[in-house]
C-alpha cells in the first residue's frame, strides 16, 4: 500500500455542509477563511486599497498578511497539533465559534475607517492570547509538560502585535515598520518549531527510510534565536548582534534541511514543498542577518523571502497535508493543489525580483500578488466542501 494512503477509504455517502461539521477542530475554519482573507486582502493591497486613517498603506498590508492571515492558520494549526499529541477532544463548538468570531471582527475593524486602531489591537490580541489559553488548558490537562512552551508562542506573537501598535501610536520608541519585522521573526520561529517536529518524519513516511532525530537543543537553538532577535530589534540590540543571531538561525537550519533531504522526495509534491517553504524561510533569516549589516537595500527581499516564501508556500502546503488527512480523506493531492503550489513558487520568485529590481517593482508586485491570490484561491475552491462538511470516514474528528 502506497505510504501516502490513508488507512480508511472515505465513505461514498454524501455529506452536508453544517456548522457543527465546520466548527468540529481548529483547522477547517482557519485554513478556510485564512486562505480567502489571504486572497482576498492581497489583491486588494496591490490593486488601490491604501488601509485606513489608523492603519494606513504598507502598514494594514503587513499588519494583516503576519498576525490576520498567519495568526489564523498557525491557530488553527497547533489547535490541530496539540488535540493529536495529547488524545485530548478538539477544540470545537462555542469555544472555537468565539476565536473565529474574534479573529473576523479583528479583520472587519482593520479596515473599516470609521473605527481607531484600538479596537483591531484589543480584538487581534485577545484573539491570540485567549487561542494561547485553550492550547495551556489541553496540554496541562494531559499533563504534557514537554510542550508547555508551545503556548508562549502564541504569547509572543500577541506581544509583537501589541508591541506594533504601541509603535504606530508613539507609545514606545520604536519604528512601526521595525516592529513588523519582529512578528515576522516569531512567525519564523514558529515554522521552525513545525518543521523540527515533521519534515524529517514525513519525509521518512513517504521514502520508507529512516527518520533523522533531531536533538533537543537544536530545537530550542531554532526557536529561541529568532525569538532573541525579534526582541531586540525593539530593544535597539547592536546590528552585529542581530546578525549573528539570523546568520546562525539559518546555518543551523540549513544543516538541519541537509541532513533530512531526500532526493527521493522530488516525486511527492506534498512533502517538497514544505522544504521549499522551510528553505525559504532559512534563507530569508540569514538574509535579515545581511541586511542589518552590510546590505541595508536588502531587507525588503528578506521580509518577502520569509513571508511570500516561507509562510506563504509552507502554510499552502501544510494545509493541504494535514486538511487531507483530518477530513478522512487519502493522502493523495488533488492535481489543482500542485497547480497552487506552481503559483507560489511564481509569486516567491516574482515579489523578490520586485524587491531587488526597482524598474520592476510595480509590475512584479502586481504579478505576484495575482500568483499569490490564485495558490490560496485554488485551495479555498478544493478544500472549502470539505472543510464545511463531515469527516468522509464517518469519524467525529
Amino acid at each position: 500500500m502506497n505510504v501516502l494512503m490513508s488507512l480508511q477509504e472515505p465513505s461514498s455517502a454524501p455529506q452536508r455542509p453544517s456548522w457543527h461539521a465546520f466548527l468540529s477542530m481548529g483547522f477547517r475554519p482557519f485554513y478556510l477563511l485564512g486562505a480567502i482573507q489571504a486572497a482576498l486582502f492581497v489583491l486588494a493591497w496591490a490593486f488601490g486599497f491604501n488601509g485606513t486613517d489608523a492603519l494606513p498603506g504598507m502598514f494594514w498590508h503587513g499588519h494583516e498578511m503576519i498576525w490576520g492571515f498567519a495568526g489564523a492558520i498557525i491557530v488553527g494549526f497547533l489547535h490541530t497539533a496539540v488535540a493529536n499529541w495529547t488524545g485530548q477532544p478538539p477544540l470545537h463548538g462555542r469555544e472555537l465559534a468565539t476565536l473565529v468570531v474574534l479573529w473576523l471582527a479583528a479583520r472587519i475593524a482593520g479596515a473599516c475607517p470609521l473605527l481607531p486602531a484600538v479596537v483591531e489591537a484589543l480584538l487581534n490580541s485577545v484573539f491570540l492570547l485567549l487561542a494561547a489559553a485553550y492550547l495551556a488548558r489541553s496540554l496541562i490537562r494531559a499533563k504534557q509538560t514537554q510542550n508547555y512552551f508551545v503556548p508562549f508562542l502564541l504569547v509572543g506573537f500577541a506581544a509583537s502585535h501589541l508591541a506594533f501598535h504601541l509603535a504606530l501610536e508613539g507609545r514606545i520608541a520604536a519604528d512601526p515598520r521595525t516592529v513588523l519585522h519582529t512578528g515576522v521573526l516569531v512567525v519564523s520561529a514558529v515554522i521552525f518549531f513545525m518543521g523540527m517536529r515533521i519534515l524529517s518524519f514525513f519525509t521518512s513516511r513517504a521514502v520508507m527510510g529512516q527518520q533523522v532525530v533531531n536533538s533537543g537543543g537544536l530545537m530550542l537553538a531554532v526557536i529561541l534565536l529568532p525569538l532573541l532577535m525579534a526582541a531586540g530589534l525593539i530593544a535597539g540590540t547592536p546590528a552585529p548582534w542581530l546578525a549573528f543571531f539570523a546568520l546562525t538561525t539559518a546555518a543551523l537550519n540549513a544543516w538541519s534541511l541537509a541532513r533530512w533531504w531526500d532526493k527521493r522526495a522530488l516525486q511527492h509534491p506534498m512533502l517538497w514543498v514544505l522544504y521549499a517553504g522551510y528553505a525559504c524561510t532559512t534563507l530569508g533569516v540569514g538574509l535579515y542577518g545581511i541586511a542589518l549589516t552590510v546590505w541595508p537595500a536588502g531587507i525588503s527581499a528578506a521580509l518577502h523571502c520569509v513571508t511570500v516564501g516561507g509562510i506563504g508556500l509552507l502554510t499552502l502546503g501544510m494545509m493541504t497535508r494535514t486538511a487531507l488527512g483530518h477530513t478522512g480523506r487519502p493522502l493523495v493531492l488533488p492535481r489543482s493543489m500542485v497547480v497552487a503550489y506552481g503559483f507560489m513558487l511564481a509569486a516567491t520568485a516574482l515579489r523578490l525580483l520586485a524587491a531587488l529590481i526597482p524598474v520592476f517593482y510595480k509590475g512584479g508586485i502586481h504579478t505576484a500578488s495575482l500568483c499569490f491570490a490564485i495558490g490560496f484561491g485554488l485551495f479555498a475552491w478544493q478544500y472549502g466542501p470539505w472543510l464545511i462538511r463531515p469527516r468522509a470516514d464517518g469519524k467525529p474528528w
